[in-house]
């Protein structure tokens, strides 16, 4: 028994060690000198804690592997305030950003990519409790914008007032964006939420709230120059997105599916949508590409305005929508509870209509 007990301290002694040697530098900063002096000389499994206060904008890290770059302290964010971008981290596989605040930049605020190697992605970011706010305003400047991720992940990240897109997602995989906050603001030209598209496949969207979240509070798909797919030669937009238990208040509509091959719509609540519910759309024609198609309306809770909608569902040229299904969703027109019934696409299965679902 004594020596199964020495065995024991040895390999716990062992593993103690081992984790300490494996584990990177903590760097703490408290002042902008420090933060610069920091940032360029980071090494791979750096953790950098950085103190409250305010900051400059156009930060930029390539190549870090194993980064966390965090607030000292999470009750007392950091805020980099102005600069063309915020934050720019480019080929940092197991990046993790949380608790910080970027704000009043033009161009954008949180910057993701591969470093333009299409073919070799980057891997393991994680997002969390950022805040971003007040980029553009005007123009495609996004609020954050991942280019090249596999395996990311956005948790319980806000942004407000973007002149693009809240969160931008070209040749992303393996996405899950869960508990964030988007809200548009009067002067930004916000065109969406959350945008998928680039090629992008296999992104959840859940547990969200989108304030007028600009014209497409979901863009699922979207318009990509040819240069930009990941992969390459991907045939649709988007694929295998799903989008369920948000609350989607405002915007011309709730979700467009644009180009997108597989996408679900499910257990959300939709309130006041300006001009339509949802979109049917093709916007990359090329003879690749397949219809936008196989999309499924499930269980959602949906409230608008008879005489502000145009159409429930705005069909467009080169689409299928007769792949699509609509299940088990409640509609209620507020101010015309007898027009509550949908023009389709197709016919609805256990649709209930005319009772207000709230």
């Amino acid at each position: 028994m004594k020596l199964l007990f020495a065995l024991l301290a040895v390999l716990l002694t062992l593993l103690v060690t081992h984790a300490a040697e494996t584990a990177g530098p903590v760097v703490v900063v408290r002042d902008a000198a420090q933060l610069r002096a920091a940032v360029g000389a980071l090494k791979p499994g750096t953790t950098l804690k950085i103190g409250p206060g305010e900051y400059p904008g156009g930060q930029s890290v390539r190549g870090v592997a194993r980064l966390t770059v965090e607030a000292l302290d999470a009750k007392n964010q950091p805020l980099f305030k102005g600069g063309s971008g915020g934050w720019h981290f480019s080929r940092c596989d197991g990046l993790t950003v949380r608790d910080l605040r970027v704000s009043g930049q033009r161009a954008g605020g949180l910057n993701l990519d591969d470093g333009g190697q299409s073919a070799r992605p980057t891997r393991g970011v994680t997002l969390e409790r950022v805040e971003v706010s007040d980029i553009g305003p005007r123009g495609n400047h996004d609020g954050i914008k991942a280019a090249g991720i596999t395996g990311l992940t956005i948790r319980d990240c806000a942004v407000s007032g973007w002149g693009g897109q809240g969160i931008d997602l070209v040749g992303c995989h393996q996405v899950l964006i869960t508990g964030c906050r988007f809200t548009g603001k009067p002067g930004f030209t916000a065109t969406a939420g959350v945008q998928a598209k680039g090629g992008s496949a296999d992104v959840t969207v859940e547990k969200c709230r989108f304030t007028n979240a600009g014209e497409r509070a979901l863009n699922l798909g979207g318009s990509t120059g040819m240069a930009f797919f990941r992969p390459t030669d991907a045939k649709h937009e988007a694929a295998r997105l799903i989008a369920r238990d948000n609350v989607i208040e405002g915007s011309l509509c709730a979700a467009a599916f644009v180009g997108v091959d597989g996408a679900e719509f499910t257990g959300n609540t939709v309130l006041f949508p300006e001009r339509w519910v949802f979109r049917i759309l093709q916007e990359t024609t090329d003879a690749r590409f397949v219809p936008s198609r196989n999309g499924l309306v499930k269980g959602n809770r949906i409230v608008f305005r008879a005489a502000q909608v145009r159409e429930v569902v705005n069909v467009g040229g080169g689409t299928a929508p007769e792949t699509f299904r609509f299940e088990g969703n409640q509609w209620f027109a507020e101010d015309r509870p007898a027009a509550s019934r949908p023009r389709l696409p197709v016919a609805e299965k256990d649709g209930v209509y005319g009772r207000d679902p709230r």
